[in-house]
């Protein structure tokens, strides 16, 4: 194998939207030779993140821990997560805010807002809901006007939103729920991972109980909302009719999405696919949603 060679495999396996067993294995033994021959820590960092995604915790830690000792940022904000949420099945908030408070100190949104987390939540340090809420304030001006997908705007902007529901300032936390969710989706379209799944199904619970569900008029991120409870819904692709319906199973709904179920809706947002092509990755040419049961 060459370079060329291994980076066309990475450049194809990224277009993939549903690679085979086969296609896994040659785009790991690419990326390996690559990180083996040129010794980058974005190919360290690429290669982690795939692991990430894919919840094999143990080889993404293995692959930011090789990218962090070449002083790669990304790396330790990922490693911050790892520690963070206890992915490998250990939590560790001294080493979270150590890789956080490293990365804040240089501006960094992201780890800025963990910081802050920290604080909101007492991990490591001391609870200070004020702090967690200035840092927030003081971090929103210089996020509201990111445009990049990949920007941490929702994430800030859920979390101010949350503040000004606190304090009962309605519209303003409406307006900014209403913001991040089409942002998110825009990231989403491009990278369904179960991160930022997460963060869309809690910013809409969040949203409607704010606002009243409007049944006539509602989007495909929308169902994380009526996917809670029993319904049947339909939708367009194209010129073909979709059917989705949630079956209440114990404590929350199945899913089964044109005759193939689903465990949960979380399951069906991270999965349903039509025509070979992810739900997610195609929302804004879905239509005509409706409720019939």
């Amino acid at each position: 194998m060459t370079v060329k060679e291994a980076r066309k495999i990475a450049e194809s396996f990224e277009k993939n939207h549903n690679p085979s067993e086969e296609d896994v294995f040659l785009f790991t033994e690419a990326m390996n030779f690559l990180i083996d021959t040129e010794h980058n820590p974005r190919d360290m960092m690429y290669l982690g993140g795939y692991y990430y995604e894919i919840k094999r915790f143990d080889l993404a830690l293995k692959y930011y821990e090789m990218a962090a000792t070449f002083d790669y940022d990304p790396a330790y904000e990922c490693l911050g997560y790892i520690w963070y949420y206890g992915r490998t099945g250990e939590r560790d908030f001294e080493k979270a805010f150590k890789y956080f408070s490293k990365l804040m100190e240089k501006g960094d949104p992201v780890s800025t807002y963990k910081v802050a987390d920290m604080y909101r939540n007492g991990y490591y340090v001391e609870k200070d809901q004020e702090r967690y809420e200035q840092i927030i304030e003081d971090l929103y001006p210089k996020v509201k006007d990111m445009n990049n997908v990949f920007d941490p705007v929702p994430e800030v902007f859920t979390r101010l939103a949350r503040i000004r529901t606190s304090q009962g300032k309605k519209e303003e936390a409406i307006d900014l729920y209403l913001y991040a969710k089409d942002f998110l989706a825009q990231r989403i379209r491009h990278n369904a991972f179960f991160g930022n799944l997460n963060i869309m199904k809690w910013l809409i619970d969040d949203l409607y109980e704010l606002i009243d569900f409007d049944m006539d008029y509602f989007d495909f991120f929308d169902l994380y909302y009526l996917l809670k409870t029993p319904h049947k819904i339909s939708f367009m692709h194209g010129n073909k009719k979709q059917k989705l319906e949630s079956v209440m199973e114990g404590n929350e709904c199945t899913v089964c999405f044109n005759g193939k179920w689903f465990h949960s809706r979380d399951d069906f947002f991270k999965d349903a696919c039509t025509d070979n092509m992810k739900l997610t990755s195609i929302y804004d040419d879905l239509y005509a949603f409706e409720v019939e049961e």
